[in-house]
């Protein structure tokens, strides 16, 4: 007899082997540049809005303060119910007379001679930069750096001979006089603003308004400004500004007069009196931040308007 060879069974449930872990995907370079530069950008962010909301938010506060407050606690960022108080501000808003620092018939004059600065400035900006974006004449590449070259000019070397010359012509304590010298000092920068935006709008249009019998005075007024007006209030908040914190020149032609005096000169008068309160002179310095803050913000829609109607135009 043959023997039958024993059959040996597996078992019916075999070890587990242990699997491997899976290895995370490594990064692409282009991947993790984004990541990191993603990051990088946020971290930018946030410390670029600390450094500018922060001492804003600070010098806010401190004018809300009665002035024991901020003796007592200087680095104290809040304010209490108990605390808070408009008294600083109506002590700045207040006329001279009425024993106040005449903060709101400065900001008036500071009004008046920033929209006429814009208003005037634009007038003389527009056709400059439209000639030199647009005609042909000798030296036409050489107008627009020039324009910029007087505007690098010191104000400090200015000062005098146009101290001279408007004294001579009777408006060195005028407010219409501050407007030109203000004038004179934005519009060859405001060209320059306008002239690189206008080159960028294609000279067809202007080709097709002469074919449907357009003059060019109508071209401008009708296609060009209309193209242009995000640039036209990007351009006038700029002039607006350079006009509402000017000091030099302020202080040259209006010393004289308290009356017809701007903020910026009063708020130097608050930061040299010796019995003015720290609190009431960061109530003026918020009086005379916060009316360029609020044109910024209404510039800004103004601008996004600017850019979509130009769009439609074009």
């Amino acid at each position: 007899m043959t023997a039958t060879p024993t059959l040996t069974h597996e078992p019916a449930e075999r070890t587990a082997r242990p699997q491997p872990t899976p290895r995370r995907p490594r990064l692409t370079r282009a991947q993790f540049e984004e990541r990191f530069f993603g990051v990088l950008r946020r971290v930018v962010i946030v410390f670029l809005a600390a450094i500018t909301i922060v001492p804003f938010y600070y010098m806010l506060m401190l004018s809300v303060k009665p002035i024991d407050a901020l003796l007592l606690d200087p680095g104290n960022l809040w304010v209490s119910a108990k605390e808070f108080t408009l008294g600083t501000y109506e002590s700045v808003l207040k006329s001279s007379e009425d024993g106040g620092q005449g903060f709101l018939g400065m900001l008036l004059n500071s009004a008046l001679v920033a929209v006429a600065t814009v208003l005037l400035t634009l007038a003389a900006a527009v056709p400059g930069a439209y000639a030199v974006s647009r005609l042909k004449f000798f030296g036409n590449r050489q107008v627009s750096a020039l324009f910029l070259a007087v505007y690098l000019f010191p104000a400090t070397l200015l000062a005098v001979p146009l101290f001279v010359m408007f004294a001579k012509m009777g408006l060195s304590g005028s407010l219409i006089g501050l407007a030109i010298v203000y004038i004179a000092q934005t519009v060859p920068v405001s060209i320059y603003m306008l002239k690189n935006y206008f080159v960028t709008i294609p000279f067809s249009i202007e080709e097709a308004a002469a074919i449907d019998g357009a003059s060019r005075l109508q071209t401008v007024r009708k296609i060009i400004l209309p193209l242009a007006l995000p640039t036209l209030m990007a351009t006038g908040l700029y002039v607006f500004m350079i006009a509402w914190n000017e000091f030099l020149f302020a202080l040259l032609f209006l010393a004289a007069d308290p009356e017809r005096w701007t903020v910026s000169l009063g708020l130097q008068q608050l930061a040299n009196g010796i019995e003015v309160s720290k609190t009431v002179l960061m109530a003026g310095s918020v009086v005379l931040t916060i009316p360029v803050v609020l044109l910024f913000f209404s510039a800004e829609r103004l601008l996004t308007e600017g850019l979509t109607s130009g769009a439609d135009k074009s």
